[in-house]
């Protein structure tokens, strides 16, 4: 069993500014695609009903939240690493070069950083790491939604492009299907070759 938020203390933020960044990222499970990450700075004179973790919400809600946030903040950016600088660096890398990107495209600028997880991400910027914080802090929700919907997006278009893999439905995880569908067709260009079901398919070719 995972933390529980409830198991959790409450959060205690060393900042006290308005420009103070969530960041979240969506997309280290999948064997396909992008990493993507986002950062907010949310505006305290315009709260968003609503927050909370992007995996709780339905795919119509996280998308009536994601116009909200984009109508609402004060910034935000969403930034990604690609397939291939996931085979290049590793997912852990990855991740942290997509959040480094998200946060650098701010503007105004980021003061302080809450980063969903146990690390940070490498950034000049004083911050906090913050497990389960995607449930604990709006701007952290915020920013899981906004990667949420850009990466599910990313692979509706796939699914276009391969129906046959089924990515609208599983969004690249290897569930049953998509692993069936890359024992029956293969890798494509797409696929995280450093991942191992993936790599057991290209041993086969």
């Amino acid at each position: 069993m995972g933390v529980k938020v409830t198991d959790l203390p409450p959060l205690q933020v060393d900042y006290t500014g308005q420009r103070l960044a969530g960041v979240d990222e969506v997309g280290r499970g999948p064997l396909v695609g992008s990493v993507v990450a986002a950062a907010v700075i949310l505006d305290p004179a315009r709260p968003i009903d609503g927050l909370t973790d992007s995996k709780k919400l339905t795919a119509r809600k996280r998308e009536a939240l994601d116009s909200l946030i984009r109508e609402h903040a004060l910034a935000f950016t969403v930034a990604e690493a690609s397939a291939a600088e996931v085979d290049q660096f590793n997912i852990y890398h990855a991740t942290h070069l997509a959040m480094r990107r998200a946060i650098d495209g701010l503007a105004p600028a980021a003061e302080y950083l809450l980063v969903d997880g146990n690390r940070l991400p490498g950034h000049t910027l004083p911050g906090q790491a913050v497990v389960k914080g995607d449930a604990r802090h709006p701007a952290i929700a915020a920013a899981s939604i906004l990667a949420k919907v850009a990466r599910d997006a990313q692979m509706v278009a796939l699914d276009m492009r391969y129906p046959e893999y089924g990515f609208a439905r599983h969004k690249g995880y290897p569930t049953k299907e998509h692993l069936s569908a890359l024992a029956v067709h293969g890798p494509l260009a797409d696929h995280r070759r450093s991942f191992a079901p993936v790599q057991r398919q290209l041993a086969l070719l």
